[in-house]
């Protein structure tokens, strides 16, 4: 299905209205058709500002909070980016225009192997899959210089600390429940770490362990 100009540009401005203005992550998120992650009935509605449904239960988040996270991590052209919840592999396309690197983890084999077939499909050589519990990060590649959570965890992930660089940026939502969730900036420093709050959001849950397909 190919999108209309006249849809991009809806897209594209529904975008800038909700707050993402970086004009590097408008451009990726132009570049990545959001229609090829969406399965079945709903790909009609990919460009519509909304989460949508994928496999496992999980779901592929609205696009402005795509940008908005995107935007608040600050990717920079030689950044190694890691990403923690594949889910339909949508927004690890729009990091892997920005990055020079995007290693990303889901506890859901059967998502994992649907992206990267996606990106096989598409073309996207920069960007390495696996399947494991990404609490635990992906130690035998860090440091990072960035890393984004698409689940909301109580509290940043220790061992996710400890993998970002001095002077990285971890972006992620934490909470206690589905309803009081805030969208958090964690940007490590050489004497620790500093938090900023950027806004509500709701995720579903950081779990641990693997998924059962």
């Amino acid at each position: 299905m190919s999108v209309s100009a006249e849809t991009k540009m809806q897209f594209l401005y529904a975008l800038r209205s909700k707050g993402v203005t970086d004009t590097k992550v408008l451009t990726a998120m132009e570049r990545v058709d959001r229609a090829v992650f969406v399965k079945g009935i709903f790909a009609e509605r990919a460009y519509e500002d909304m989460p949508l449904p994928i496999s496992c239960g999980q779901t592929i988040s609205q696009p402005s909070i795509v940008g908005i996270m995107t935007q608040a991590l600050k990717v920079s052209p030689r950044d190694k980016v890691l990403e923690i919840g594949t889910g339909s592999g949508y927004q690890a396309a729009i990091l892997s225009h920005l990055a020079r690197r995007v290693y990303t983890v889901d506890r859901y084999r059967r998502l994992v192997t649907q992206a990267q077939a996606i990106f096989t499909a598409q073309d996207i050589t920069n960007i390495t899959t696996f399947t494991a519990d990404g609490s635990y990060g992906f130690a035998e590649q860090a440091p990072f210089d960035k890393i984004l959570l698409t689940a909301a965890a109580e509290d940043p992930p220790g061992p996710l600390l400890q993998q970002l660089r001095v002077g990285g940026i971890m972006v992620l939502p934490v909470g206690q429940s589905d309803t009081v969730q805030s969208l958090i900036r964690v940007t490590r420093l050489e004497t620790g770490f500093d938090y900023e709050e950027l806004r509500p959001v709701r995720f579903v849950p950081l779990l641990e362990g693997l998924g059962a397909d």
